[in-house]
């Protein structure tokens, strides 16, 4: 993997950049959707393509290990080939199951013991077997094994997690030299700052990170609950900390103004279930604020979903039409916003690197984000 980075801005932190994978190309900053297992839920492969123009995908190391499982991902060629995405993709380590699953696990210095969500079967992830099932799934870019912290978090326990987490990144970076890629193209391996909200853990951790020279980093433990004044404070901790020539990945961020905030930070990368699970829900981002497109004031409202034609779809289905699907419970509905969802967040990061070239970003990005914040 290489990392160009094109151009900073001059009023901000924010950074334009290109990062090149053996699957394509990838402009940064960017958005990835969520296809836990495999798929974007909703999306068909040629629509992410075509219409959302998704440059590159996320799935996750523990789900695809419980379902389809390893030989079956293997028996296909890798993820690429099992689920006919040719471009770039990333994986999760299965970290955030560490958090996600507290009532199901249980953490050691050797790793986490997991209860199966689907048949309650228990497994063992060590950092090691981590990379080994990554290595098998196949990813253009994979993820250190971590625990990521939940909010609240008492300081103790924050930074005994933070330097086990920097214990198993160790054990994760050995194992990767090790190993090699399965399927005859390259890996590229991120480590993960932690640190909860504490900013000496914080900085701490991103000095760790950084000491590896990994291609490439990410942030984790962040948008668990904290307040977003939080989240920015730990995201410019590390950013001014990890080296400016990698890119920098936000895990599980988050909403349009989330992502604009910490594009200023200095933050390339992002990934974030909201605007799909949103969608499901009836909410719809827009270039005008936030619609639920449940409301019966939407109900003879013959007006595009977002009249400056952000989505594919904006020029195909009115409020009204879309409305009438969600009202029907017709799968159609959640299907368009979907795809107008994750339309609009990836044309949000293409009108931020425009604005990053054109050098008017930091102005734009605070009108945007006095949008974002309405309610339609």
């Amino acid at each position: 993997m290489k990392f160009n980075l094109k151009k900073k801005d001059k009023h901000s932190n924010a950074r334009l950049g290109l990062i090149k994978t053996a699957h394509g190309n990838i402009e940064t900053p960017i958005f990835m959707p969520v296809g836990t297992l495999g798929t974007v839920k909703a999306v068909h492969n040629h629509e992410l393509i075509n219409d959302t123009l998704a440059q590159i995908i996320l799935s996750n190391t523990y789900h695809l290990y419980l379902r389809p499982g390893l030989d079956i991902i293997k028996n296909a060629g890798g993820i690429h080939n099992f689920i006919g995405w040719n471009k770039p993709l990333l994986t999760d380590s299965g970290g955030y199951q560490v958090y996600s699953l507290s009532n199901t696990r249980k953490i050691t210095e050797k790793g986490v013991k997991f209860q199966s969500h689907i048949d309650g079967s228990y497994h063992f992830f060590t950092p090691e077997y981590a990379i080994d099932i990554q290595r098998v799934i196949g990813a253009d870019i994979i993820m250190a094994f971590d625990e990521c912290t939940p909010y609240p978090c008492e300081y103790k326990y924050a930074e005994k997690s933070m330097n086990m987490t920097h214990r198993w990144l160790k054990r994760c970076v050995n194992r990767f030299k090790q190993t090699k890629n399965i399927y005859g193209y390259n890996q590229s391996f991120f480590p993960i700052v932690q640190g909860s909200i504490y900013n000496n853990l914080r900085k701490i951790s991103a000095e760790k990170i950084a000491s590896f020279e990994a291609e490439g980093n990410a942030i984790g433990g962040l948008s668990v609950g904290e307040p977003h004044d939080i989240m920015y404070e730990m995201t410019d901790i590390a950013c001014s900390i990890l080296p400016k020539d990698k890119p920098r990945y936000l895990m599980g961020v988050g909403t349009p103004s989330n992502l604009l905030e910490n594009i200023a930070l200095g933050v390339d990368m992002f990934d974030c279930v909201m605007p799909t699970r949103n969608a499901r829900n009836g909410m719809l981002f827009t270039s005008e604020g936030i619609i639920n497109i449940k409301n019966k004031k939407w109900a003879s409202d013959n007006s595009l979903l977002d009249k400056n034609g952000t989505s594919i779809v904006d020029n195909l289905y009115t409020k009204s039409y879309v409305r009438h699907l969600f009202v029907t419970n017709e799968i159609l509905g959640k299907q368009i916003a979907t795809l107008h969802n994750i339309r609009f967040y990836l044309w949000l990061m293409e009108k931020s690197r425009e604005h990053l070239k054109k050098g008017d970003f930091t102005i734009w990005k605070n009108k945007m984000i006095k949008r974002f914040n309405t309610r339609i």
